[in-house]
């Protein structure tokens, strides 16, 4: 079993995200002199939901951890060292692990804690080409029954990646970047592909995090989600399609 500090090998880093603290809920945090919440009783129900909110929030927070390249590929992680930098028991920050080892952003190091994992130029090939398969098709579809305007309600999520790129911020065009792929894929109506394509571009986004990848990178990215908004609207569907396919095979050159 993980035993704090003491598991902290040669590669193991402990981490602590600036936005941890606001991420945990007040009285969550050790040393907090805030009110507890009285003891249960015998017939005072379970505070599940509360549980369920920390975790949801440590995940957010290792979800950007690792999409913004600050949980490094191939080094471990202790779950109970990080749960001290957040102020937490180490049993959400332990479940927030094992999700993100269920989804392949993580492996599970026993008696040590869990690694990043470092994908090959082979994975990060067969992500974007699995992507282009679903995605592509699916924006000439809809390029052809979304009237224009209704793709501009598209527009904020767009700008809010370029935003975010142009200040640098890869977690926060990590963010957009998720929203705008997910609210467009949602136009279809299919449910299944619109959690696919989110799943897939998560794994992208933390292959891409380890990369550290400048600020111009970002922009050309985001940028690429504008000019595919004014293709749409403009109903130049050759144009469109060209910017989707190449925009979603741009993970091929991550490394």
């Amino acid at each position: 079993m993980e035993q704090g500090t003491a598991e902290q090998g040669p590669h193991t880093r402990a981490w602590l995200p600036e936005q941890a603290a606001s991420a945990v809920p007040h009285g969550a945090r050790g040393g907090d002199d805030g009110p507890r919440p009285a003891a249960p009783g015998p017939h005072t129900p379970r505070q599940q939901p509360r549980r369920h909110s920390v975790r949801g929030q440590i995940l957010t927070a290792l979800r950007q951890a690792l999409t913004a390249g600050e949980l490094v590929a191939g080094e471990v992680y202790s779950a109970p060292v990080l749960a001290e930098r957040y102020g937490v028991s180490a049993t959400p920050v332990r479940e927030a692990m094992q999700q993100l080892a269920g989804e392949g952003a993580v492996e599970i190091v026993p008696n040590r804690g869990f690694r990043v994992c470092e994908p090959s130029p082979r994975d990060l090939a067969e992500l974007a080409e699995v992507r282009a398969m679903l995605e592509v098709p699916a924006i000439v579809r809809l390029a052809r029954a979304i009237p224009p305007e209704r793709w501009e309600g598209l527009r904020p999520l767009a700008e809010a990646g370029v935003t975010a790129a142009a200040h640098g911020d890869r977690a926060g065009y990590a963010d957009a970047d998720h929203a705008f792929h997910q609210a467009l894929i949602a136009l279809t109506g299919n449910r299944r592909l619109t959690q696919v394509t989110g799943d897939l571009l998560r794994r992208v986004q933390w292959s891409a995090g380890g990369t550290r990848r400048r600020t111009a990178d970002l922009l050309a990215d985001a940028s690429e989600h504008t000019a595919l908004l004014d293709a749409l609207i403009a109903q130049e569907y050759a144009v469109a399609e060209r910017i989707a396919r190449e925009h979603l095979s741009a993970a091929r050159h991550l490394h």
